[in-house]
């Protein structure tokens, strides 16, 4: 009977001893949690009130160079969309005023450290008239991208990218639109069509909000900087890239120019 008592003494002397441990391990389990959530959370806070803001333009050195034609012949249904003539090619547009439209400029270095965001709305990816539209665009991380047919005729959609994971998805004329987004950050991203060979735009990824293509004036306007140093960068398809140093102090807006030459 002394063996019995002696043995349930154990026992629960065990059991005790276990759920001892059991607590143990769920204090570790919660301090890791709360070591991941601190990890996650921003490295660095960023007060929007001291914002700053660069601007700037990006010109074209040189001759302006003609566009090329796109022949469309091979298919009807995209050579009746240009009426008034054959389509250009959009690889470099140098505005009335001599800057470059689709350049990507944005910030390569230097930004805090923290979540950012991404956008609710989505940026739209347009098939018109057997072209991209718009030609090249930015988006954050995981932000949608909604791809749209405007054409009477089938598209192949294809993003090749080297850091994020390769598409290749059919839409029919005029069909519902796609959303499709990125997880890392990557640029540029070139976009093909298979149906189309001329077919071509570009998609930068970027883990935070500051970015931008420019447009029919060459400019670009990136907002909401926190004070510090940054290296800006401006991309394009054909004339390359080139980096600024740039410091900008709390409100400040600072301009940065760019020139590019083919």
């Amino acid at each position: 009977m002394k063996r019995i008592l002696l043995s349930v003494g154990v026992a629960s002397a065990l059991i005790l001893a276990g759920c001892g441990g059991g607590g143990d391990t769920k204090e570790a389990e919660s301090k890791k949690a709360e070591d991941a959530k601190s990890a996650a959370a921003p490295a660095t806070a960023v007060d929007d009130a001291n914002a700053a803001t660069l601007t700037g333009k990006v010109s074209f050195a040189g001759e302006k160079p003609a566009m090329k034609n796109i022949d469309m012949s091979a298919n009807p249904a995209c050579a009746r969309a240009h009426t008034g003539g054959p389509q250009k090619s959009e690889e470099v547009v140098v505005n009335d005023n001599g800057t470059v439209r689709y350049a990507f400029v944005w910030v390569k270095a230097g930004v805090p450290d923290r979540q950012w965001p991404a956008a609710a709305a989505p940026v739209e990816l347009d098939q018109e008239g057997c072209i991209y539209k718009p030609h090249v665009i930015g988006v954050m991380t995981n932000q949608d991208i909604k791809i749209v047919n405007s054409d009477p005729t089938n598209h192949n959609i294809h993003p090749l990218p080297k850091a994020n994971q390769e598409w290749n998805e059919s839409q029919p004329p005029k069909g519902d639109s796609k959303l499709k987004r990125f997880a890392r950050e990557e640029i540029m991203i070139p976009v093909k069509c298979n149906v189309h060979p001329w077919m071509r735009s570009y998609i930068g990824v970027v883990g935070h909000p500051f970015f931008a293509v420019t447009g029919a004036d060459g400019s670009f306007n990136i907002k909401g900087l926190p004070p510090g140093k940054y290296t800006l960068q401006v991309w394009h398809e054909k004339l390359g890239t080139k980096d600024v140093e740039v410091e900008v102090g709390a409100k400040e807006s600072k301009t940065v120019d760019f020139e590019l030459k083919s």
